[in-house]
């Protein structure tokens, strides 16, 4: 069964083996052109995109793929409605164009449209189904201008009292006069995209290279440790990109951001009367910011979001506060028949946004701060890439690897970026998704490799009906090192406590094997 995997695969499979390889070609060769430090999205971005032009590159990340931000988002990918909303046009029409991007050409098998109901109710239900109602409108406008087809993304729309109660049915009917129903794009996994686009580098001659850190940064390259061995290399590169996300700021001192967090909950799907629509709720006193749920794998949904400042030393693994819980069930509350209570939750999730200041906004609001991204150059030639969401990686990645070669390479000497037309390891056609033979549920995770996925052997299952073959292909084909790896971003069992002490073992044989 390795055959097949390796057939399949190559030269895109991320293990143990092509790490141990890849290691050792960068102590024989340590000439690269770009060294991208920080395996989170953007890093990844940026790995596939010098890649993909034909530059030697290798990406270093301290943990594992994903290990940071970038798997503690919303599993959302947003057409800017909310940037509409506050005037900030050009990042509107940039996360329209990008989600285009991701959920037509990019990763369709990772992505899908998601409908978003905003339950109304007497009184005000007129005034504010109007308000929402222009905004949605505003935002169908940006879809048709970037070329989104009706096919992807439907229109927005009022919907009436019983269509509510049928997408949503956890809803409260007292008072019910109907609804708005909007449309976004909505990712299978976050870590599961990051992973995709890493291998899809891998593809294309990247080194990514985990457990490996970078102790010493400078413009011309980097010391690099292994943290399993403990063994240093000296790597020279003629640009070295920071992608650490809220930690760029350990790397280079001179960049400012104001970290926000954003809190989610996970509670079962069944509590919310098994929908497989978002429930929009307004958040009291705000007329921008809303609560919603998300439908989400294993029977779960997911219920966010917060964003207040994350002051203070950066965990890694950040936690929700007991605040930020009972504000996000209050507000959900407003709109259920039957409240959620705190014995529902089964599990919590936050994530650090790096929100990008000039050094002088630290008493404006988190959510006020721009979420455009930008490219800081310090005094010693390292480029960092900061700010933006996970929508817009793909953008970013570009843009920074653009200014290295402005910087760093001769003209003409790199070709332009690619990757707004190159699919991910995995993509298929999502109206033809049922050709792909393989069970529903691989075929949602994996796309076109799915069938090779149910092909490896047979042993332990995880909880909550992952498979043998799922932990084994993480093994073999994601680049998981650990048991955490597999069940913290590879399945993301690891979100709820009993899941991950049900599958330890599995996990365990799948490394095993």
């Amino acid at each position: 069964m390795t055959r097949i995997v390796g057939r399949f695969a190559h030269p895109t499979a991320l293990n143990a083996a092509r790490r141990a390889r890849d290691l050792a070609w960068l102590a024989d060769d340590p000439e690269i052109d770009v060294l991208v430090v920080g395996g989170g999205i953007t890093g990844a971005g940026i790995a596939l995109d010098a890649a993909s032009r034909g530059l030697r590159t290798v990406l270093v990340e301290r943990a594992d793929l994903a290990h940071g931000t970038s798997r503690w988002s919303s599993k959302l990918v947003h057409g800017g409605l909310r940037y509409l909303a506050s005037g900030q046009l050009a990042i509107a029409h940039e996360s329209a164009a990008e989600r285009h991007l991701l959920m037509t050409r990019i990763a369709p098998h990772l992505t899908r449209p998601l409908a978003q109901v905003l339950p109304l109710y007497a009184p005000g239900h007129v005034a504010r189904g109007a308000y929402i109602g222009v905004g949605y409108a505003l935002g169908d406008g940006l879809r048709r201008v970037v070329g989104t087809p009706d096919a992807v993304l439907s229109h927005p729309a009022a919907i009436d009292r019983d269509t509510v109660l049928r997408l949503t049915p956890a809803v409260r009917s007292e008072l019910l006069r109907g609804g708005v129903r909007g449309w976004d794009g909505q990712l299978f996994d976050d870590a599961r995209l990051v992973i995709a686009v890493a291998r899809t580098a891998a593809g294309f001659g990247a080194r990514v290279l985990t457990r490996v850190e970078a102790v010493r940064v400078h413009g011309g390259g980097a010391v690099l440790r292994d943290a399993l061995t403990g063994t240093e290399v000296t790597v020279r590169a003629r640009a070295v990109l920071n992608a650490g996300g809220v930690w760029a700021g350990e790397l280079q001192s001179d960049v400012h951001l104001r970290p926000s967090r954003g809190t989610h909950l996970v509670v079962e799907t069944s509590r919310l009367g098994g929908a497989d629509a978002a429930l929009t709720v307004p958040v009291a006193g705000s007329r921008s910011r809303f609560v919603f749920t998300v439908p989400a794998p294993h029977g779960r949904t997911y219920i966010g979001l917060t964003d207040v400042p994350a002051d203070g030393p950066l965990p890694d693994v950040p936690q929700a506060t007991d605040s930020e819980i009972d504000m996000l069930l209050d507000t959900v509350n407003t709109v259920l028949a039957d409240a959620l209570r705190r014995s529902d939750v089964v599990g919590t999730f936050a994530g650090l946004r790096p929100l990008l200041t000039a050094g002088h906004e630290q008493d404006t609001e988190t959510s006020d701060l721009s979420r455009r991204h930008a490219i800081l150059e310090s005094a010693d030639g390292v480029l960092t890439v900061v700010g933006g969401k996970l929508t817009t990686y793909r953008r970013m990645a570009q843009d920074g690897v653009d200014a290295a070669i402005a910087r760093r390479f001769a003209r003409g000497e790199a070709p332009a970026s690619r990757t707004a037309s190159l699919p991910l390891v995995g993509a298929w056609p999502r109206a033809r998704s049922a050709e792909i033979s393989a069970a529903p549920r691989l075929v949602r995770r994996y796309g076109a490799e799915a069938p090779f996925v149910a092909a490896l052997a047979d042993g332990p299952a995880a909880a909550r009906g992952v498979t043998a073959q799922e932990l084994r292909w993480g093994v073999l084909v994601e680049g998981a090192l650990t048991a955490d790896d597999l069940l913290d971003r590879r399945t993301r069992l690891g979100l709820v406590a009993e899941d991950r002490a049900a599958s330890m073992e599995a996990a365990e044989a799948a490394l095993d094997s």
